[in-house]
């Protein structure tokens, strides 16, 4: 139908817009298409990703020898000492730490009790 009028209205030159026209269509239609195909494959590794940290987690669950977990005993094992041994039952005493052991101790507390709090905050400024 299209073709009908065309020619009749003006030839060649209309026909060649049109054609033109047509071509810048499907040109934008692929670029759409390349655009939501490197989105889907985006998603699809971000998944991947994101999995694989989960089974990463996973499987560290439940082992005890875990840097974090051996730091956390050693400062337990300092401060059930320095307050049970010492404080309650007033059997000994314990010089206070001082210097890098001291920042490392407070810095190992703070990293048990705020840990949680951090990941909670980090997932919803990620949102």
């Amino acid at each position: 139908m299209w073709m009908t009028i065309i020619s009749f209205l003006g030839g060649p030159v209309i026909k060649a817009l049109i054609d033109a026209y047509s071509v810048k269509l499907k040109a934008e239609n692929v670029d759409s298409k390349i655009a939501a195909d490197l989105a889907a494959r985006e998603i699809a590794s971000q998944t991947a990703e994101i999995n694989a940290v989960m089974r990463y987690r996973a499987a560290e669950i439940g082992h005890w020898h875990e840097p974090d977990k051996l730091m956390g005993y050693c400062v337990a094992l300092y401060f059930a000492k320095l307050l049970v041994w010492d404080k309650v039952l007033g059997l000994g005493s314990t010089d206070p730490l001082a210097g890098f052991a001291a920042i490392t101790a407070n810095l190992v507390v703070s990293f048990y009790f705020a840990k949680r709090g951090f990941e909670n905050v980090a997932r919803i400024i990620k949102r």
